[in-house]
């Protein structure tokens, strides 16, 4: 069993019929001595889930404050068979002590050790309710935390199998539990049921993760509150604690997590551990994300006080050092290795003011369904929390996103400030994600990124434009000519005026065919001679393909003119084939599975444009014959 740092309370609150004839000012240490055989015989083994019974009487252990590991007692209700899932039984639990009736199930508790008769029975890992009166709980068994794949053939645990903990922690040694059987079908009393009051309409559900934002505000939160939301996480604000020496000196009821942004900002996932096992360590008792196999950082964190309330506690929490990689997130537990962390990806951003220049150094986790969300957000904070920046300002992104065997993806693109509140950074955050996302979802290479380097410089209003008319210089051109095109654009609350650019008429268009000019912006003009391939259907065949793709893609402060034939073009892949002959067309047409082929109506012959201080949006179609 656990010996916690101030073993004697603890000790008394285990077995007190034994102390009460030892009960004195100073402990001697003979008296200990005496003490460690039996509570050493305590802690070497595991309880079968068929060994639970209702009623029984137990403990477990957690942080309510600081670094001291402190234990509250519980009583077993009753066993739910199949409550995870087929075979994924749960034991239903009632949490008793004054501290634990105060603050009832606490998010962040998920994972805490929990023991029946002296052996360790499995780990607290769901909630009943909300403002619930009683400290409902349930535990997930130890059978299922350390055998995930399923607790129905798990084997015995050996030596090699069971979790060891260091210093003050319960260690499990060679005694061997037998098998387990088919778990005992124990219906949950109906007195018991009666007697904790659950009403219609209650769940037991995980216990939230609290997800620890340090040096995010809350205006940064909201922005991404829904997608925080859906991934059931209870946002918390925290800090950083310097890495300390015994970060990695994890004990049972210890606290440690994931580390998914770290920097001048970071964000991390945090929860108690169940057990260690050498280098193994078990916690949360539940999945954070169900990713699966995973690699991603784990680092300490360090308790600073338990919040209390009656819609959701929680556990407010300093985030420690790296002490290893988080390496399997299921059913049942989330399981890390001590030792080194797995590489992140480095955010390098730079924001530029009138008023002064910012850098910031950020490390993101390499995962495709945690990056594009991490770097939006870490994006948006870096960019709107700081001193230089300020609302209601022009902002001018330009960077890139390094691929390792890749050529880099180049990002340019202007934003203007809007008439919501949503914050004028957030387009450019969401800009980014959408491109991370554009990434990470092709189906041919999982992209290995090396490096994200951003910049944002800004000026002071709002620079946008709007098409309000356009025209030709002349109705006819001759193939070969260059065709003057004037534009009239309206500026927000400025004046209009006129911008001038021409346009090839290509040398090998026939007489008498009728063009068609596109006066527009840039993501008009992509659409237009991209197809469903800009808006993501389809897709490129491989990375390289759509990293050339989203390098070719127009920006948004630039005014176009594009010049249509009515030809039909193919769009194979990465590829465009204008003018494309009816015959090849039908060979198209004819493939069983067309897959990323496509084929406009009209072929791009030629486009100019013109370089603005700010996003442009409108468009113009103008007829032109060729005489």
């Amino acid at each position: 069993m656990f010996v916690p740092k101030s073993s004697t309370p603890a000790v008394r609150s285990c077995r007190p019929s034994f102390l009460l004839g030892f009960i004195a000012p100073i402990v001697t240490i003979a008296f200990a001595a005496a003490l460690s055989p039996t509570l050493s015989a305590q802690s070497n083994e595991i309880l079968p889930l068929s060994q639970v019974r209702p009623g029984m009487q137990g403990y477990a252990y957690t942080i309510f404050a600081g670094d001291q590991v402190e234990k509250f007692d519980l009583e077993v209700i009753g066993v739910m068979p199949n409550f995870l899932g087929p075979q994924q039984s749960i034991i239903l639990v009632q949490l008793k002590g004054e501290k634990v009736e105060h603050t009832g199930v606490v998010a962040g508790m998920s994972g805490s050790p929990v023991y029946l008769d002296g052996k360790l029975a499995g780990a607290l890992s769901l909630k009943l309710g909300v403002f619930t009166k009683e400290a409902i709980g349930g535990v997930t068994p130890i059978e299922d935390i350390l055998h995930p794949a399923g607790s129905n053939n798990a084997q015995p645990v050996s030596a090699s199998q069971q979790p060891q903990t260091q210093s003050t922690a319960p260690t499990y040694s060679s005694t061997q539990v037998q098998a387990q059987s088919q778990p005992q079908q124990v219906a949950l009393p109906r007195e018991a049921a009666a007697r904790n009051g659950l009403p219609s309409g209650s769940s037991l559900e995980p216990i939230a993760t609290p997800l620890v934002f340090s040096g995010f505000q809350t205006a940064t939160l909201q922005q991404f509150a829904p997608e925080i939301a859906s991934f059931g996480f209870a946002a918390t604000q925290g800090g950083t604690a310097a890495p300390q020496a015994d970060d990695k000196k994890l004990a049972a009821g210890d606290m440690a997590g994931m580390v998914l942004v770290s920097g001048d900002a970071s964000i991390n996932s945090a929860c108690t551990v169940t057990a260690v096992q050498a280098d193994r360590v078990y916690l949360c008792g539940h999945p954070f994300l169900s990713l699966g196999e995973v690699a991603l950082p784990m680092a300490r964190s360090r308790v600073v006080m338990t919040l209390s309330s009656s819609l959701a506690s929680t556990k407010i929490v300093n985030v420690g050092g790296p002490i290893g990689t988080i390496t399997g997130d299921h059913l049942t537990a989330v399981t890390g290795k001590l030792g080194a962390p797995p590489p992140m990806i480095p955010l390098d951003l730079s924001v530029a003011t009138p008023t002064g220049n910012k850098k910031l150094h950020f490390d993101v986790v390499d995962n495709p369904k945690l990056t594009p969300l991490l770097v939006a957000l870490t994006t948006f904070n870096g960019l709107t929390q700081n001193s230089v920046y300020g609302e209601g300002m022009t902002l001018h992104l330009s960077g890139e996103i390094r691929l390792k065997g890749h050529a880099p993806v180049q990002i340019e693109n202007t934003y203007a400030p809007g008439d919501f509140l949503g914050g004028d950074g957030l387009p450019v955050a969401l800009s980014v994600q959408a491109i991370f996302n554009r990434l990470f979802t092709n189906t041919y290479e999982v992209p290995n990124v090396e490096g994200v380097a951003l910049k944002v410089e800004s000026v002071p209003g709002r620079q946008s434009f709007t098409i309000d008319s356009a025209w030709l210089e002349k109705g006819e051109a001759a193939p070969g000519e260059d065709l003057r095109v004037r534009v009239l654009l309206h500026p927000y609350r400025g004046e209009s005026h006129i911008e001038e650019t021409t346009v090839h008429v290509p040398d090998q268009i026939a007489r008498g065919t009728m063009l068609r000019v596109m006066v527009t912006d840039g993501d008009l003009l992509n659409r237009a001679s991209r197809g469903f391939q800009f808006s993501g259907g389809g897709g490129p065949p491989g990375l390289d393909q759509l990293i050339a793709l989203l390098n070719r893609e127009r920006r948004n402060d630039r005014l176009y003119v594009g010049l249509f034939m009515p030809s039909p073009t193919i769009l194979w892949d990465d590829k465009e084939l204008p003018n494309a002959p009816l015959s090849q067309i039908n060979v198209i047409d004819g493939r069983p599975a067309p897959g990323t082929v496509q084929v406009l109506r009209e072929s791009l012959a030629s486009e100019s444009s013109v370089q603005l201080t700010g996003p442009v949006s409108g468009v113009v179609s103008l007829n032109l014959q060729i005489r």
